[in-house]
């Protein structure tokens, strides 16, 4: 393996190249329900609408990978963006690589962005980002996911022969 990535905290400057980071720190927020509920507004682009697609929400339940963990397969959805939120109290981890990067065969050590998620801070990949999927860390976690139903195939893989990094908590 080529690389160790360290990741980094998971904050909305650092993770804007790759889509949004879903929060309620700093968001846009105001009263509803007569006072008694506050609506943090408008948290991510929900980018589903190529090909009459359509939003979908699902729960995905991912197993803790164990580290150091070797980076073997990076996806990308082009026609729409996804959101993961997290449903438990835990930190995951999310790598992604650089934006203008287009065909995963390309993709580098070099190309790779690692961020530890906090408890509370979800993401919304934007339309073309290159992640890994899901990494539940510690312990087995929901999430809930808010991407695209509908025509088209939105799922495109990239799988390498060689691990091409670790990442190291």
């Amino acid at each position: 393996m080529t690389k160790t990535l360290k990741p980094q905290p998971l904050t909305r400057d650092a993770f804007a190249s790759f889509g949004e980071v879903i929060q309620t720190n700093g968001a846009n927020s105001f009263q509803i329900n007569e006072g008694t509920t506050t609506r943090f507004h408008d948290l991510a682009n929900v980018d589903t609408a190529e090909q009459n697609g359509r939003p979908i929400i699902s729960i995905f339940r991912g197993d803790p990978r164990p580290m150091p963990f070797p980076i073997r397969i990076m996806e990308r959805h082009p026609l729409a963006s996804q959101a993961f939120v997290p449903l438990s109290a835990k930190p995951y981890l999310v790598v992604v690589a650089k934006p203008e990067i287009m065909d995963g065969k390309s993709i580098t050590a070099e190309d790779l962005y690692a961020f530890t998620a906090q408890p509370g801070q979800g993401v919304n990949y934007a339309r073309n980002v290159w992640h890994h999927p899901l990494i539940a860390l510690d312990i087995q976690s929901d999430f809930l996911i808010v991407d695209r139903g509908g025509d088209g195939d939105n799922l495109v893989e990239a799988y390498f022969d060689e691990p091409i990094a670790v990442l190291d908590c």
